[in-house]
């Protein structure tokens, strides 16, 4: 990953304003710059860079001799941008960079038709100096993070990550609010003489259910329509293994996470076969991490086994998870429950893999519960890797189909997309059919979940005069767990005043339920307990 931020209009001296920048200097480790904007004095740009295409001339802001008044940084990555480059036949292009097609793109169709063609991942800041104009755009499913700062004067600051914006100076008598951007949409400012901006269009520019604009120029042509079964489950393959295919794109070498579960299991597996017939010269390394013992480690072991990967198993104890959880909290910017738990083990094997291995680019099953409807009940992750299972056109294909295909079958939850994949041998059968597991459980040892270490943990880290005091010492969103309490300590710690940047936590709504784990329902049983 990048990290993108960039001012316009700023009222303080830009060499102090750009200590900001280096809040997100862990998302490039390669290289940074910091640039002016010619002609605006108190507008800049800042970028920190992970090189993964073109690491000779992939610098931003990115700026051709071509178009000398268009200035681009973007985050992310455009899938598509030699398909493109051909059929719109863009000939003299000065880079290997994916990002220069959104320059050729937006010079010819404009920023809508731009982002609408954009089969990716990205979030991207693109100033117009020729004709005065500021556009902000993010993917479908905001894979990649954007935050936007604006003040009442006009005065916009706009960064991959909140903590990049919260202390920056401004005119203002109240702090501006930090906003997330939205998934799926552009917005057009005007850029005055002074610098400073005004709002005059905000669009959506793909619909997550509708099939989107670039899939006219996809390698996968039209696929058979209809809902007969076979014909169901012949165009899940096809675009899933096309949804794998399109991310092998990059110069850096290639891993996967492995749970062990059905969605990192596939997506690993397809990974794997069609390495082979890319003829990559490196094996693809799976990564897998929980307690030695636990239900996850073993899976994992048995699929990195059969599908013939490099595995690495990382194996944390519950007291290293909590010690991660401060640093975590920090990076995700957020004091939800469900997204703290659940991003340990993320980050306990990124920090592994960044420091014992060589891959860089990261592949990974999330998403796919999210659109199979394959949790007890649905749940908010924060996605940074390359996740083919939100592949714009196989999720639209996917929520095309008649609710009754897509629902649980026979107690199985996501039984189209196994049955999708069944006779294949892309993985064992055991895994194929393997049952949703509670995080929690799946992860950690069987002798004690994830779940019921750390809620023997908070037990000394808040009292109950705290709970129950907490409506008053946190009037938004008041903790109703000491979990949560312990989370919004160390969140108000890392970022006074910003609770709202959290809307609410995420809570199954049918249900009476003060906490998001599946272990509090009376449905759920692991299977050690079955």
């Amino acid at each position: 990953m990048c990290g993108i931020w960039a001012l316009f209009g700023s009222d303080e001296c830009l060499s102090v304003q750009c200590t900001s920048a280096m809040k997100i200097a862990h998302r490039g480790p390669d290289a940074f710059r910091f640039e002016n904007i010619n002609g605006f004095t108190n507008c800049c740009f800042g970028f920190h860079r992970l090189a993964i295409v073109d690491q000779l001339y992939g610098m931003q802001p990115i700026r051709i001799k071509k178009f000398p008044y268009l200035w681009l940084v973007y985050n992310g990555e455009i899938y598509n941008h030699h398909t493109l480059k051909e059929r719109f036949e863009f000939t003299d292009y000065q880079t290997k960079v994916d990002g220069e097609i959104l320059l050729h793109l937006y010079e010819r169709f404009g920023i809508q038709k731009m982002a609408s063609l954009l089969d990716g991942v990205f979030a991207f800041v693109l100033l117009d100096t020729a004709n005065r104009k500021v556009f902000l755009g993010r993917d479908t499913y905001g894979v990649r993070p954007l935050f936007k700062l604006l003040t009442d004067d006009g005065f916009l600051a706009v960064c991959s990550e909140a903590k990049g914006l919260t202390d920056i100076t401004h005119s203002m008598s109240s702090p501006p609010k930090i906003t997330p951007f939205l998934p799926g949409h552009f917005e057009v400012f005007d850029l005055k003489p002074t610098g400073k901006v005004g709002s005059i269009q905000m669009d959506r520019f793909h619909c997550c259910t509708q099939e989107p604009n670039h899939a006219a120029y996809d390698t996968v042509e039209r696929l058979p329509s209809g809902f007969v079964p076979e014909t169901v489950k012949s165009n899940i393959r096809s675009l899933f293994e096309n949804a794998v295919r399109k991310r092998l794109m990059a110069h850096r070498r290639i891993g996967c996470l492995l749970s062990g579960g059905l969605d990192s299991s596939l997506v690993a597996a397809t990974l794997v076969k069609l390495a082979k017939e890319e003829k990559l010269k490196y094996p693809i390394q799976t990564f897998a991490i929980g307690a030695e013992d636990s239900p996850d480690i073993l899976a994992a072991r048995k699929v990195a086994s059969y599908i013939g990967s490099e595995h690495h198993e990382v194996n944390f104890t519950p007291e290293e998870g909590l010690k991660a959880v401060e640093e975590v909290i920090f990076h995700l910017e957020t004091y939800d429950i469900t997204t703290i738990r659940a991003s340990v083990g993320m980050y306990l094997v990124s920090k592994y893999i960044r420091e014992k291995t060589d891959s860089v680019v990261i592949f990974s099953g999330e998403g796919s519960d999210e659109l199979t409807q394959g949790y007890i009940y649905f749940h908010k992750v924060l996605l940074e890797l390359r996740v083919p299972f939100l592949d714009h056109r196989f999720t639209a294909y996917y929520l095309s189909l008649p609710e009754e295909m897509r629902q649980p079958k026979d107690g199985v939850e996501k039984h189209l997309l196994r049955d999708s994949f069944k006779g294949l041998n892309l993985i064992p059968d055991e895994i194929l059919w393997r049952r949703k597991e509670a995080f929690s459980d799946g992860m950690m040892s069987v002798k004690k979940s994830w779940y019921n270490s750390l809620q023997d943990q908070m037990e000394s880290e808040v009292n109950d005069f705290q709970l129950e005091k907490s409506p008053k010492t946190f009037p938004f969103l008041p903790p109703r767990t000491k979990e949560a309490y312990f989370y919004r300590q160390v969140f108000e710690k890392l970022y006074p005043g910003q609770a709202e940047w959290l809307s609410h936590y995420w809570m199954p709504r049918w249900i009476n339920a003060t906490d998001p784990s599946a272990r509090t329902l009376s449905i759920y049983k692991p299977d050690k307990d079955q």
